[in-house]
């Protein structure tokens, strides 16, 4: 490949991740701004997560040299550099509450569902089935009746105290009145889908399983009846999964072997007003 050659796939490339970016920022900069969050505080962490990351490129030649190394590779001045990387405390990843835990346990176990699939109320203490048991089945540190406060609290279950029994409200962990946990799904579900597609991009083949379905030229009608389907489709994964999982995690605890690996598994949908003719009828990615 001749120089000239190179050079244009090398500034087509560009182009191409410059339009990936503008699509990625947009809702990023929707969100600061309905939060508050102005573009400096955006941009301190972005220097950051930038300096991390050189950091990590170089990790195998760290030395004196290191601040120069990441100053070329970020192009952020070396005082700068050297101001973050003395100050590099970070906020920890958030971890899935024993609520969530309990809640995703309840939706999957097919014990607790009735003949339609439908999660059957608990009695809230005793033996299984019950939502003491289910609770001390994911963790026994925190008494049973904390748990149910809290998703009590979070909408999604509803306790009758007449009848001594739990009811689930929801078919999904979705708790909106509480923001810091909304915010920490946000985090944890995009950043991770978001690492997948950049690792398999970098990669010589992909690494991990991202893909999507596109369609326009829908009515709005049609459009809610994708949503039932892919609601019916979670429930149908979530049922498979959660027990597989939970049966190969009892499995690696008793073989003794490293249990250092971690993996989210994913589905989601969004619908919009068309703006553009961009893409094809229908595309898979």
């Amino acid at each position: 490949m001749s120089d000239v050659t190179a050079d244009l796939s090398k500034d087509s490339d560009q182009r191409a991740l410059q339009e990936a970016l503008n699509r990625l920022l947009a809702p990023l900069a929707e969100l600061c701004l309905a939060r508050g969050m102005t573009f400096p505080a955006v941009e301190e962490m972005l220097k950051r997560a930038f300096v991390e990351k050189a950091r990590a490129g170089h990790s195998s030649t760290l030395g004196g040299r290191d601040i120069s190394r990441v100053s070329a590779a970020t192009g952020l001045p070396r005082r700068e550099v050297t101001r973050i990387t003395q100050d590099r405390a970070r906020p920890a990843a958030v971890r899935p509450s024993a609520a969530t835990k309990i809640f995703t346990s309840w939706l999957a176990n097919r014990k607790l569902k009735d003949e339609d699939g439908k999660p059957v109320p608990l009695k809230r203490q005793g033996p299984m089935p019950s939502f003491e048991a289910l609770s001390q089945s994911i963790t026994r540190d925190v008494h049973h009746r904390t748990h149910l406060e809290e998703l009590c609290r979070l909408g999604l279950t509803h306790y009758d105290a007449e009848t001594d029994t739990v009811q689930l409200l929801r078919d999904a962990f979705v708790p909106h009145q509480d923001k810091a946990r909304m915010f920490g799904f946000l985090g944890n579900n995009v950043g991770d889908h978001m690492a997948a597609a950049v690792e398999n991009v970098m990669a010589d083949k992909s690494q991990h399983l991202e893909q999507a379905i596109f369609a326009d030229e829908l009515t709005t009608e049609s459009t809610a009846k994708i949503q039932l389907l892919m609601q019916a489709q979670w429930k149908s994964l979530l049922s498979a999964m959660v027990p597989e999982i939970e049966s190969l995690i009892e499995a690696d605890k008793a073989s003794g072997k490293p249990a250092d690996q971690r993996v989210r598994l994913g589905l989601y949908s969004y619908q919009t007003t068309n703006r553009a003719p961009s893409e094809s009828p229908v595309e898979k990615s």
